[in-house]
């Protein structure tokens, strides 16, 4: 019996998990339901499956028949501070929600690991499954690396993979080699000025003025500054000022998410920035304090592995449901600090209803986001057929 065939055995099982899970979607590093859920569903298994001291992650090693490599999949479970808008029936009510479809990619990792576990004697090596909690906010893939996971098997993954559901034609996978998803930066800025009675600025130093020239600069910085070959996404997101209707405060500020896709961008970010600013903060007599902070990675694709992907999942679903993108996504992914340890490639699979206008798809993080959990024996076959192009002993 192929992968798929029986991945499509299994289907019934995972829809159903992904559903319990999206009915009790927890937020940040603490999952303890999630958690729980991932360890019965693993029960069974033979795996050697280990929990997160300090977070709510957890680590199951496959063992082979026979001694060989080691090879991660991943999957991430956290879900976002949303109130769910979808009207599913299975809709969470406690005010957090999947909406960027971690559930999926947790049902499938399970249903990975069901489909490799039966397949043991036919495995050289070892497949280390990667439940991953706090990728939303925090990073909880450096902690998880922090805490052994590549090393999960007693020896280095040689290689890892993820696959990220996203809105598009339901099946589809989609990758790239190199860049495919941007660095995750933020810019802080505080603008001091000195305060005084609304009524008589000339005696104040309004830094207000400066707060809102510097958002429209920024965006002229961007378009005139930075190669449109190697893009940074600068978006203000966040702006405060004073409280009271009638007092020029003393301070005001914003903060900016700041996506790059190359070192050298954002290199330039923490070069230029913090000097445009404070001197457009003194052409009106302010100051300005400005933090550029580094967060999560470009993710990078490694070219080889990126080669040998595309050519397992054509195989295994036909060269029509496979696209090779031409641009990365400028969303982020903690996957990238895996990707910068080892080698190896993430990946997207369109999940889009058939029911949802493809002209109308809400995005992920959006409180109507839907994912069709019908892809779930596609995703989990695409995980066990990427595994077993490293530890898969050959007929």
């Amino acid at each position: 019996m192929t992968l798929r065939d029986e991945a499509v055995r299994l289907l019934p099982d995972l829809v159903a998990l992904r559903r319990r899970l999206h009915r009790i979607p927890e937020v940040g590093f603490d999952l303890p339901q999630t958690r729980d859920a991932v360890r019965e569903a693993l029960e069974g298994l033979g795996l050697e499956v280990t929990t997160g001291s300090d977070l709510s992650s957890v680590t199951a090693v496959l063992r082979g028949a026979a001694d060989g490599p080691s090879v991660l999949l991943r999957g991430d479970m956290d879900a976002l501070a949303i109130e769910e808008e979808t009207g599913l029936e299975y809709a969470s009510t406690n005010g957090a929600m999947h909406a960027c479809g971690h559930d999926l990619h947790v049902a499938a990792l399970v249903g990975a690991a069901r489909l490799l576990s039966a397949r043991r004697e036919r495995i050289a090596g070892s497949v280390v499954f990667m439940f991953q909690p706090g990728e939303e906010a925090g990073g909880g893939a450096p902690l998880m690396i922090r805490d052994g996971v590549l090393d999960a098997a007693g020896r280095r993954v040689e290689a890892a993979y993820g696959i990220h559901v996203g809105p598009g034609e339901r099946g589809t996978f989609q990758l790239k080699s190199g860049s495919i998803m941007a660095g995750a930066n933020v810019l802080r800025v505080r603008v001091r000025g000195q305060g005084g009675h609304g009524s008589r600025p000339q005696q104040a130093v309004d830094p207000v003025p400066v707060v809102a020239e510097l958002v429209l600069a920024l965006q002229a910085w961007v378009t005139r500054r930075v190669d449109v070959f190697d893009p940074i996404v600068l978006s203000v997101t966040k702006l405060y000022a004073g409280e009271i209707v009638n007092v020029i405060p003393d301070e005001a500020g914003f903060s900016a998410t700041l996506r790059t896709l190359s070192e050298a961008s954002i290199a330039q970010a923490q070069a230029e920035l913090p000097l445009f600013i404070e001197r457009i903060a003194a052409a009106h007599g302010c100051t300005a304090d400005v933090e550029v902070i580094i967060g999560y990675p470009v993710t990078v694709n490694s070219a080889a592995e990126t080669v040998a992907a595309t050519r397992v999942l054509r195989d295994l679903f036909g060269a029509g449901r496979v696209e090779e993108i031409e641009a990365p996504w400028m969303a982020s992914e903690d996957f990238s600090f895996v990707l910068r340890e080892v080698p190896g490639t993430f990946l997207f699979l369109c999940a889009t209803p058939p029911h949802v206008d493809p002209d109308d798809i809400p995005m992920n993080h959006s409180p109507r986001a839907q994912f069709d959990d019908a892809v779930l024996g596609d995703q989990a076959a695409a995980l066990a057929a990427l595994a077993l192009r490293h530890v898969g002993l050959e007929d």
